[in-house]
């Protein structure tokens, strides 16, 4: 078995290791997302907390860890009389990115199940995660209805599995921890929410702390056993503290002056619903706990903000997450107290807790974790080229309504085009390919009716074999690449007009966000084209390199368009599933080189060859306008709107145009 990294022995971090500490001590806060940029030790924090938690008594046999002392009534392996049992660790269980559904939450054999009327359940992760940790590195890439079963789970302390009327409930009790990169996309907001607490961490910026981190993982990599011993005993002093915070959290008195600070904090804050209020209560509750005191003060309201809140302050993907503490402080002084009342020494008797154990010294505990990187400050930049214009800030967005691939795909699942998949309406029946997820019972007895008498039939029971059960064919929603094409040439360089611009692509962005789809961003001016942004799920990333785009030089529209071709190739290899709707936004003129039109239009007749779904965001203004964008649109086999159009009612018609004229 692997020697896991001390827990101790991570450098820094404390407001990673505070999160996951107050967890151990009451998983009723309700988990916690790790936040940050990679290698900041996100995963090695998580995997080594397993081992600090006490060891877990369980019924002997159970595959469902259920407590000898208070075994499950509904446990499927029960009923179970209370009495000893036999104790093991803790287990931390990791959820793969790929899971299907039935691994995640267990799956009934369904032949079983119409032929003899028997539950057989094969328990999944969640079961095996009761009582312990279930770890979810990368959990933006999660697919959305893995992530609700997931929660769903998390809050109601139970999973259920429910197929053509056969049902099987089981415990599910477990401190679910989240890892995630800001930069490969992020969670919607309602999901964020079910997260009791977030901390965002970045790698330390202080020479001395670096080389610490290198020396003890080169340490740790050349003996790994070597190097647990030397802080196995700062982590036994953990592992007690933790049972003691347990054993006194019960105790804790959350006093009406606390909660009152808690309920202003939320409402100063605006955040939505009691959840924040709840989680904060819990939370402050678990830091004095850990504090070794049994009276909730200022400072553990104060921490338990920091923690709870800024996950919950976000309303769109484009807004950093984040505290503005001279707030908090002032709501807290206003409300009955403030940190000027804080213990200095928060380890000590009586102390806040607002930070782990730093057993080592200054050299574990001087980094608290990122704060979140400020963001455009809105000032013009440019960035030196000829002809080039500062950027102009992007007009305020609005709602835009949905542009779709036309056909029907077998992509990602996302809210955007049509698509087979595993959740949606019923449309049909097959034979399964692989295993079995979704039973059509219908054409299961279909198939296996005319088979009855020649198979014996005798009882009331339907005689099903293998071969008769049929999988159901779901039509859903995929989420689709696309791929924005943006001419920055001097023909948009008017500030009005390129702020206009740069609202109708940051709505669509928006959009793209809320769709699940992956975005690229293109850009053309000069007398070249660039890669602004490769295909990713952040859409933040795609706002912030539009935000700063520059304008100025000639239009060489063909460049961009080709260009774009070239990624669609690279991501149809990496993603063959995935299918692209192309934005073009231009006004349509093509200057610099020979022949500038003719070149422009053979490059857009390529994706009407290939079939690409295209959409032409007509940027021209002024009295007099020369159909440009339309004429490209014609030649991509797709269709053009103009940016007065996106706000529109119109803009419903717009994928049926771009299902006929890619038929």
């Amino acid at each position: 078995m692997t020697t896991p990294f001390p827990f101790t022995a991570v450098v820094g971090q404390d407001d990673l290791r505070l999160a996951l500490l107050l967890n151990a001590v009451s998983p009723a806060v309700g988990g916690v997302l790790v936040r940050g940029e990679k290698g900041t030790a996100k995963s090695t924090a998580v995997r080594a907390l397993s081992a600090l938690l006490p060891d877990v008594p369980v019924v002997p046999g159970c595959r469902f860890s259920c407590d000898p002392a208070a075994p499950d009534p509904g446990c499927p392996d029960g009923p179970h009389e209370p009495g000893t049992g036999t104790a093991r660790p803790a287990r931390m269980v990791e959820l793969p990115v790929g899971a299907s559904e039935d691994r995640l939450v267990g799956a009934l054999d369904i032949e079983r199940a119409l032929a003899e009327g028997v539950k057989a359940f094969e328990p999944g992760l969640l079961a095996e995660a009761h009582r312990g940790i279930l770890y979810v590195d990368e959990v933006n890439l999660l697919h959305d209805h893995l992530v609700d079963l997931l929660l769903d789970a998390a809050a109601m302390g139970a999973s259920y599995v429910e197929r053509e009327g056969v049902s099987v409930r089981h415990a599910a009790r477990f401190l679910l921890v989240g890892t995630m990169n800001p930069e490969e996309g992020e969670l919607r907001p309602q999901l964020l929410d079910r997260f009791g607490l977030t901390v965002e961490v970045a790698a330390s910026r202080e020479p001395d702390q670096r080389v610490e981190v290198v020396r003890r993982r080169l340490a740790y990599d050349a003996d790994p056993a070597a190097f647990a011993a030397r802080w196995a005993e700062e982590e036994a002093a953990v592992r007690a503290r933790i049972a003691a915070a347990r054993e006194l959290l019960p105790s804790v008195r959350l006093g009406d002056g606390a909660l009152r600070q808690i309920a202003a904090t939320c409402a100063a804050f605006e955040v939505d619903g009691m959840r924040a209020d709840i989680v904060m209560a819990r939370t402050a509750t678990a830091l004095a706990a850990w504090a070794g005191r049994t009276d909730v003060l200022a400072e553990d309201v104060r921490q338990a903000a920091l923690l709870a809140l800024p996950h919950r302050r976000r309303r769109n993907p484009f807004d950093a997450p984040g505290l503005d503490e001279d707030k908090l402080d002032e709501t807290l002084q206003e409300f009955g107290g403030g940190p000027e009342d804080e213990d200095p020494d928060p380890d000590g008797p009586g102390g806040g807790g607002g930070r782990p154990p730093s057993p080592d010294g200054p050299q574990s505990g001087g980094d608290t974790g990122a704060r979140p990187e400020s963001g455009q400050d809105g000032e013009p930049q440019s960035s030196g080229g000829a002809g080039e214009q500062a950027p102009a800030r992007a007009a305020e967005p609005f709602r835009t309504k949905v542009l779709s691939v036309p056909g029907v795909g077998e992509g990602v699942a996302g809210r955007r085009s049509r698509a087979r998949t595993e959740h949606g309406r019923t449309t049909g029946a097959r034979r399964p390919r692989g295993t079995l997820t979704k039973l059509h019972l219908a054409a299961t007895v279909r198939a296996a009716a005319p088979h009855q008498r020649a198979r014996g039939r005798s009882g009331p029971g339907l005689v099903v074999r293998r071969d008769d059960l049929r999988q159901a064919v779901r039509e859903g929603r995929e989420g689709n690449l696309v791929l924005f094409v943006v001419d920055a040439s001097g023909s948009m360089a008017a500030r009005q007009r390129m702020s206009a611009v740069k609202g109708a692509v940051l709505s669509l962005l928006l959009d793209a966000y809320q769709r699940r789809d992956k975005v690229g961003l293109v850009t053309f001016r000069g007398t070249s084209a660039e890669v602004a942004l490769p295909p990713t799920s952040s859409v933040d990333a795609a706002a912030a390199r539009l935000e700063s785009l520059p304008t100025g030089g000639r239009t060489p529209l063909a460049a961009g368009l080709l260009k774009a071709h070239d990624v669609l190739r690279v991501e149809r290899l990496r993603d063959p599933a995935r299918r692209a709707l192309l934005v073009v936004v231009t006004d349509g003129r093509a200057t610099g080189g020979p022949e500038p039109v003719a070149l422009a239009g053979r490059a857009a007749r390529l994706f009407a060859a290939e079939g690409v779904a295209s959409v032409v965001v007509d940027c021209e203004s002024g009295p007099v306008r020369l159909g440009l964008a339309g004429q490209l649109a014609g030649e991509l086999g797709g269709t053009a709107v103009t940016l007065d159009e996106l706000r529109a009612d119109s803009i419903a018609g717009l994928v049926k145009d771009v299902t006929r004229r890619a038929a």
